[in-house]
């Protein structure tokens, strides 16, 4: 069972990486309404309208939040223009609302796979906007072939606002080097194990070797009161870093549990109910389709429960 599952979920991964499927799907109005309704677990909606309505509740009862609107790997300015106006268009909503939420973003949907440059600027006319709020933006991660791109314009953007975090991928076997040059930044560090299809060698598999390396890097974010977020729905992994939080005793504005909206979310209602600071991801607009394999990818089995979702 468990070769099935990991063949099941390599699958997953590199179904997710097809920009071919996601345009098929996107262009072909019947099935991207089929394969809707098994993502519809996992988004806020196709508009931002549907999704704050949900931050809002959820704000209600004590979660913080993050919305991200959903894309990556836009190919012209203009795309990317577009996006970078819809980031703002969140900000703004957040501040006017008084809303308890960040922003979250892939680089690549703001212009990074154009230019750097332009990802850049793009960035700083977001966080300028949010900063009039005091909104954090938190960069995601993305393929392998981009972390080298991302962390440069990570460290270009927390020298002009520091309240830019970025994503770092436990799995990854550079992580230990990055972790290094991240720490010394103000910015937040959302430590997620990582989901991405790699090359051999890349990253670790999952297993004790990577939970015993996403804790170690939870560990030294805490010892040090450095902001974080801890970005994962194992629960014994939850556990374990409720353990250190206790034996290092952070600033509750220090450090975060974090899961995806929809995926077992009553493990981060109890520790809300326990007293720790929860927060709860939203995702949002039609470019789905990466963001459902992915989830699906991290338990195959969820494919069943998809199916589920199509036909009822």
């Amino acid at each position: 069972m468990d070769k099935l599952l990991s063949i099941g979920s390599a699958a997953l991964k590199k179904a997710a990486l097809n920009e071919q499927a996601k345009e098929f799907i996107l262009e072909n109005e019947v099935l991207f309404n089929v394969l809707k309704k098994a993502a519809d677990r996992y988004i806020g909606g196709e508009t931002l309208e549907e999704t704050l309505t949900k931050v809002i509740q959820q704000n209600q009862l004590g979660f913080k939040c993050s919305v991200e609107f959903m894309g990556e790997s836009t190919r012209n300015e203009q795309e990317a223009m577009l996006a970078t106006n819809e980031f703002i268009r969140i900000c703004q909503e957040i501040s006017n609302g008084k809303l308890y939420s960040t922003v979250s973003l892939d680089l690549s949907h703001i212009g990074l796979a154009v230019s750097e440059d332009l990802c850049f600027n793009n960035l700083m006319a977001i966080c300028s906007e949010a900063a009039r709020s005091g909104t954090e933006v938190i960069i995601s991660a993305e393929g392998t072939e981009r972390t080298d791109a991302i962390m440069n314009t990570y460290k270009r953007a927390v020298k002009e606002y520091n309240g830019v975090g970025i994503t770092m991928q436990a799995y990854l076997y550079r992580s230990k080097d990055d972790f290094k040059e991240l720490i010394k930044e103000p910015g937040r560090i959302r430590i997620v194990k990582g989901a991405f299809e790699t090359a051999p060698g890349v990253s670790m598999p999952r297993g004790a070797q990577l939970d015993e390396a996403y804790l170690g890097y939870v560990g030294q974010l805490l010892s040090e009161g450095h902001l974080c977020s801890i970005a994962t729905h194992h629960h014994e992994v939850q556990q374990q870093a409720k353990t250190l939080v206790q034996q290092y005793n952070p600033d509750k504005d220090k450090y975060e549990f974090e899961s995806l909206y929809g995926i077992q979310t009553e493990q981060l209602e109890k520790l809300k109910e326990e007293g720790y600071p929860a927060k709860l991801y939203f995702v949002y607009g039609k470019e789905w389709y990466l963001y459902l394999c992915n989830r699906l990818a991290e338990y195959p089995l969820n494919i069943f429960r998809a199916l589920n979702d199509i036909v009822s």
